[in-house]
């Protein structure tokens, strides 16, 4: 016969292992599911305009420039980029935009909103390392946001970060 404790230890044992055999898995994400299906990448690059005072390329785009995936609202995700930090401290860089390659929106025009992700780090990524590609691990959020370098179209809330291995 079972007593009152045994029981309650099982219980709680079967309540418990389903949760850690479903732990979420990230989706792996690479940039061209940030466009949403049945938008070509083709229609997503804009034209621009010089701004001579500044002498500055501002590109113009249209509506599916900003056009966002929305099955990736509230996704665990795993995805590569480089990072563009937004502020960088003695511990390194926590918030970041994360991009699709190296000097978007340093030395050019920024790419569309849907090709730029805001990431906000749970622990500082170090400063010796921002030229290197890295996974953001996290979860997304479809959100248009204006920084100083340009128009982003998703957020993540990045619980781990790792060097992106070719």
């Amino acid at each position: 016969m079972i007593n009152r404790r045994a029981a309650l230890m099982l219980l709680s044992g079967s309540v418990v292992a389903p949760k850690m055999t479903l732990a979420a898995k990230p989706k792996e994400v690479m940039w061209d599911d940030l466009i949403p299906p049945g938008v070509p990448y083709s229609e997503i690059i804009g034209e621009g305009e010089l701004d001579e005072v500044n002498d500055l390329w501002n590109p113009i785009y249209d509506a599916n420039g900003v056009k966002l995936n929305e099955e990736l609202n509230g996704a665990y995700i795993k995805m590569p980029g480089f990072i563009i930090p937004l502020e960088v401290s003695a511990e390194g860089v926590k918030d970041f935009m994360l991009v699709p390659y190296v000097g978007a929106c340093i030395h050019v025009p920024p790419p569309p909103a849907n090709q730029l992700v805001l990431v906000n780090a749970a622990r500082p990524w170090p400063g010796d390392q921002l030229w290197d590609a890295v996974w953001v691990t996290g979860v997304m959020r479809t959100q248009l946001q204006s920084t100083d370098l340009g128009q982003t179209g998703y957020f993540i809330a990045a619980d781990d970060m790792e060097i992106y291995e070719w």
